[in-house]
């Protein structure tokens, strides 16, 4: 989610008005739901202090609001929380560690990324148990969705590879 997004969830889930979050953060009264609609359509973006001011007022970190950076462990858990609260993400612990899961129950995003999950653990599975080496598992990593037979993204072919079917069905096609 973008910081726009972030702002109006937490905004939304603190019952605030576009108007009166505006104006508790400084801005005047008669302009404040338009700069906060701008922030939150993403046509602004907030500098520093104002994305400090507005952590403040919905009482949450700046790092809950920002772009979070996942190469640090702060902003690899808002990144979490995040998942949390637009797909349904859940934490669990048990006795083998800490698990993730994704109720597909939850409505259409988290369905959508269930059905990712599983396929990365269909595939993780095939790569621990060898059936597929590890450059062929890092291969559909990499390159997801590109080589997920499951997914639902349409894989195109190439342009070449069009040419020749229509080179080859030609004759067909006139005929029909």
């Amino acid at each position: 989610m973008a910081i726009g997004e972030r702002i109006r969830f937490f905004r939304n889930l603190r019952g605030m008005t576009q108007k009166y979050l505006g104006t508790v953060v400084g801005f005047p009264e008669n302009t404040a739901d338009i700069r906060m609609a701008q922030y939150e359509s993403g046509s602004r973006t907030p500098k520093a202090d104002l994305t400090e001011n507005l952590a403040g007022v919905l009482g949450v970190s700046p790092l809950a609001l920002s772009v979070p950076d996942i190469d640090s462990y702060l902003g690899l858990m808002h990144t979490l929380f995040t998942l949390e609260d637009r797909y349904g993400l859940t934490i669990e612990k048990g006795e083998n560690g800490v698990s993730m899961c994704v109720d597909p129950r939850k409505g259409k995003d988290a369905a959508e990324l269930s059905e990712m999950l599983n396929a990365w653990a269909k595939q993780a599975e095939k790569y621990h148990n060898g059936d597929i080496s590890r450059e062929d598992y890092d291969k559909w990593r990499y390159n997801y969705p590109k080589y997920d037979e499951n997914s639902g993204y349409v894989k195109v072919p190439s342009q070449g590879l069009s040419d020749k079917m229509i080179e080859a069905f030609k004759d067909r096609l006139k005929n029909d």
